[in-house]
Formats: C-alpha cells, structure tokens, sequence
C-alpha cells in the first residue's frame, strides 16, 4: 500500500513538472527585404561601479540601416527599478535614434537588467541589457543619532 501512494505521488509531482514547462517562442523574423533593422552600437553598457543614488542613466543609440521606417511599439525593462524611454515617431531609414534607459540606484548591490524592445523590423524582438554595482549607502553627519534606550522601564521612570 506504501508502495503504490509512493509511487502516486511521485507520478503526479512528474505531471505537474511536465505542465509547467512553457514553450519557447522563436524569435520573430520579418522577412521583407524592404523592411527596417535596428542596429545598436552597443547592446550592453557596464555602469561599473555606481554611488547610491548615483546616476543610472544611459543612451543606448542605434540607427536603421533598413529600406524603410523603423517603428519602435514598445520597449520593457524587466522590473520596475529599470525604466526605457524610447522614440515614439518613426525613424526613417539611415537615421538614428536613442532609448534612453534609467535605473533605480536607490538599490545597493550587483544588478544586471534587461530591456526588451518591439518593433517593425527584420529580429522584431531585440533584447539590451545594463549591469554595474550600486555601492551601499554611507552614513551622514546629518542624520539623526540612534537614540539609545536605557535599561529603566518607563513605568520605574514616571517614579
């Protein structure tokens, strides 16, 4: 009897396993020879080392080598501390364009973020990324002392 809820437990945590697998989407490819493409100068940008609070902003620039305009529909950063700002008109061919990528240095430590760009041209989908470290924050001289508490009870001080 032991044997056989083993045995059934074991097979439905297998199944639930096997359901939770998602499929992996292909890239999408615009085939068009006409269409645009987007080409980055560069798809990854090391802050480095960042100061809290510091500035956690940089261009990714890019242009469109493609034979006509480049629409850029969306663009997703992969939480809400990495924030895009990208151009809503479109980007005609041989021209350049910016998305602008902010992130939350109010957050100490490595991070390596991603943003997701969708658009009109031949890789639809296009993925840049930012990665630093954000130091931790240092003590000022104008922040309130921790006031310590004494060892006498409120009640023996009323006393």
């Amino acid at each position: 009897m032991k044997k056989s809820i083993y045995a059934f437990v074991v097979l439905l945590a297998m199944s639930f396993t096997a359901m939770a697998q998602e499929e992996q989407k292909a890239p999408e490819v615009n085939n068009d020879p006409n269409a645009p493409e987007i080409v980055f100068e560069s798809e990854v940008h090391d802050f480095g080392t960042i100061p809290y609070g510091g500035n956690g902003t940089y261009d990714f620039k890019f242009s469109n080598t493609g034979k006509s305009p480049l629409i850029i529909s969306n663009a997703r950063g992969s939480c809400g501390c990495t924030v895009p700002k990208w151009p809503k008109d479109p980007i005609g061919k041989g021209q350049s364009g910016s998305i602008n990528v902010q992130y939350d240095t109010k957050r100490p430590g490595p991070f390596t973020k991603t943003v997701t760009i969708n658009s009109n041209a031949k890789s639809a989908t296009k993925v840049i990324t930012i990665k630093g470290t954000v130091e931790a924050a240092e003590a000022t001289d104008d922040q309130a002392p921790v006031k310590k508490e004494s060892a006498v009870s409120p009640l023996e001080k009323a006393k």
